[in-house]
């Protein structure tokens, strides 16, 4: 599964630059000219990593930073500015970014700060995470109730997984297929449907009532956990 990048970034040319290294590095790239479509896409979607400027229309990166730790949004943040000030930098810092690179910075610089985040991200990553008596064992791909083993197979885990990594935001069925099926095999909404419907009997009290997986009409699913 390739890692998923948002690149906040209001100048075209800058941000083209930045889509391009980062996609010669192996990295899966989504841009956003602006303050609102970047917590927009932020909470909807699912990134390993936020590249964020700080003058940004509409709404600064401060401001970014600040609502997405709020709502509970948990992906890295490098900050990406002009600014040099120590307090702006230790104010980045407060609001819950995890590094911060100043303008004009080398790719080569930039790429090394993207994997040391992306590197203390994936350590940091719980291996065990419980909800409603359940247990989730991300190391050896189990799940338990009541400390004994559910039966799940391997695709009814990956989107568990998928879900309890992305909980709290929504996931559409091609988000689903992305994390859960690998490239190029065909995936059609049903199939993604019948999964999750297999799921949620395994994981919920009343399967038609579910407390942890969420339809959200009209846009997908998300994990309440």
């Amino acid at each position: 599964m390739m890692t998923k990048i948002l690149v906040v970034e209001d100048e075209p040319g800058i941000a083209l630059g930045l889509e391009e290294d980062l996609k010669l590095e192996g990295y899966e790239v989504e841009v956003a000219g602006d303050g609102d479509a970047a917590l927009s896409r932020a909470r909807q979607s699912s990134y390993d990593l936020i590249l964020l400027d700080i003058m940004l229309p509409k709404r600064d990166g401060f401001q970014v930073c600040r609502e997405l730790r709020r709502s509970g949004v948990n992906t890295p943040i490098i900050f990406l500015t002009a600014r040099v000030q120590d307090a702006e930098k230790v104010l980045g810092l407060k609001l819950g970014a995890d590094d911060y690179v100043t303008k004009p910075f080398s790719p080569m610089e930039l790429c090394a700060r993207v994997q040391a985040v992306l590197r203390r991200s994936q350590a940091a990553a719980p291996e065990i995470y419980r909800f409603g008596g359940m247990e989730v064992n991300f190391t050896r791909a189990q799940l338990r109730r009541g400390g004994q083993a559910v039966d799940l197979t391997p695709i009814e885990f990956k989107m568990l997984a998928a879900f309890v990594r992305s909980r709290g935001r929504i996931l559409t069925r091609e988000q689903i297929m992305d994390k859960v099926w690998p490239p190029g095999v065909f995936c059609t909404d049903r199939v993604v449907d019948t999964h999750l419907s297999n799921l949620r009997k395994k994981i919920e009290t009343d399967p038609a009532s579910p407390k942890f997986l969420v339809s959200v009409r009209g846009l997908g699913y998300r994990f309440d956990g």
